[in-house]
């Protein structure tokens, strides 16, 4: 279950990253995933610290987490900002 949960949330912060950046205006979707990043991020620990770790993926199961933590961050920021007060050319 470690591994598996471990590439799945890979994959996701692949995925995700790619899409966050490319899409910075739409607020409606940074707001969603970033909620399903939260999602990702109380499983990752919940699996980090609940499960039997494989000690070859161990250090970057970790490291995926809290890197998760900033891009959800990242993208709340996004999501919620204020678009009144930027100016367009």
């Amino acid at each position: 279950m470690f591994t598996t949960i471990f590439w799945i949330l890979a994959i996701w912060f692949i995925i995700n990253i790619i899409w966050m950046w490319f899409a910075t205006d739409n607020q409606s979707l940074q707001k969603t995933f970033a909620w399903i990043n939260v999602a990702a991020v109380i499983v990752g620990f919940w699996v980090y610290f609940g499960v039997t770790k494989v000690s070859g993926i161990d250090t970057w199961f970790n490291i995926l987490n809290y890197v998760n933590i900033v891009v959800a961050i990242i993208q709340f920021y996004f999501g919620y900002r204020n678009n009144n007060s930027m100016k367009h050319a």
